[in-house]
């Protein structure tokens, strides 16, 4: 029997909750991203680093960002920025990937598979 590949389309991205975030009267939005452990703490008294980074989405990103509600998967959201974008938004599934990608290296998002509840 063929071993089942999981299509990248079909997964569910979530806010993480740790993160807030606001967004402005334009709608772009800002991540809000503590700084927590010992090394950021070091950093902070010996660096004078923040204790907050504030993260400007762009009007891609920010868009994106406020279309995530746990409920649409990858490929529904691609759609909604076709529609939204138009043809802006193309190269659309080889910037979108790669920008989810980015969002789930930072923990800023996770994936869900559709219809379950297990993390990618």
């Amino acid at each position: 029997m063929a071993k089942k590949t999981k299509n990248y389309l079909d997964f569910v991205p979530v806010h993480n909750p740790e993160f807030e975030w606001t967004a402005d009267r334009d709608g772009l939005v800002t991540v809000h991203m503590v700084h927590k452990g010992f090394y950021a703490a070091i950093a902070q008294k010996f660096f004078h680093t923040p204790r907050i980074s504030h993260i400007h989405l762009d009007r891609y990103g920010s868009y994106l960002w406020q279309q995530i509600n746990g409920q649409k998967d990858v490929g529904q959201l691609a759609d909604d920025m076709r529609e939204h974008f138009g043809e802006a938004a193309e190269p659309l599934y080889d910037r979108l990937i790669q920008y989810m990608q980015t969002l789930r290296n930072h923990r800023f998002v996770s994936f869900q598979e559709k219809g379950r509840g297990s993390d990618m």
